[in-house]
Parts: C-alpha cells; sequence; structure tokens
C-alpha cells in the first residue's frame, strides 16, 4: 500500500469532472493499492463553497473520500511551525505547505496534486510530489 495524500486540486477535478485531469484523478482515487491520508486543511479548502451552493453531488463525493481517508494528522504548534518553515524555505502559499507538513505528518509516501510542475509546491524536499497536470 502506498501512503497517499491528495492535494484539493486532485479532489476538485475529480468531483467536477475536469478533463483532461478528471480521469487521471479518478484513477488515483480508485486505486485499490493506495491508503489515504488528508488533513482539516484539504476538508477546509474544499467544502465550503459547495456547501453554501448546494452541491450537494460534490459534497457527497467529498465526504465519500474522507469517509475513506485512513489517518488524519492533528492540526497543531508543530505542524504549523513545520508549514512555516517549507514555505519560507520552497516560496509556496500557505495552503500548499500546510498540506506538504501535513503528509509528512502522516507518513505519506508521496503528495498528488494537479499544480503544474514549475509551482513551488513541486520544490519540496519533504516528500515526494507528483502532479495530474496535463504535460504541455
Amino acid at each position: 500500500m502506498t501512503r497517499t495524500f491528495i492535494d484539493a486540486s486532485v479532489l476538485i477535478a475529480a468531483a467536477r469532472g475536469q478533463a483532461p485531469q478528471a480521469h487521471r484523478a479518478m484513477e488515483i482515487l480508485d486505486d485499490p493499492e493506495r491508503e489515504f491520508v488528508s488533513s482539516d486543511f484539504v476538508k477546509l479548502e474544499v467544502l465550503p463553497m459547495p456547501v453554501y451552493h448546494g452541491r450537494s453531488d460534490e459534497v457527497a463525493f467529498y465526504q465519500t473520500f474522507f469517509g475513506n481517508v485512513a489517518h488524519w494528522p492533528s492540526v497543531s504548534a508543530t505542524l504549523s511551525a513545520a508549514a512555516l518553515a517549507e514555505a519560507c524555505g520552497t516560496g509556496m502559499h500557505a495552503l500548499d505547505a500546510l498540506h506538504v507538513a501535513a503528509a509528512v505528518a502522516a507518513d505519506a509516501a508521496e503528495l498528488i496534486t494537479a499544480e503544474h510542475p514549475a509551482k513551488p509546491i513541486h520544490r519540496t524536499k519533504s516528500l515526494k510530489v507528483v502532479t495530474i497536470h496535463p504535460p504541455a
């Protein structure tokens, strides 16, 4: 089993069926050889807008994913400090740094994102980052 942290961008692509990333996102989410880890930060990133706008199918998709998550690292001062160090060292945005720190805290082998390979999240040395972004 590969312990995998799924970035919010991958969940959004899968839930909304955004081509061409949606197909690859669903392949990863349906992979029986993966054990998923997540964080409250991912929930905070994906749930508010579909809940507010009444997009119940999208909310149900996210809730199904979250229901199958094997490990949730605790939000803590230690996790926030790790995220701050990650952001300062790589230039990545706050939420991406929180995702990386949470993935590391959950002992994830990899973080899968839909971010372009030139984005700062790919600069981390803390764990392997894989993108579903289509090649140029």
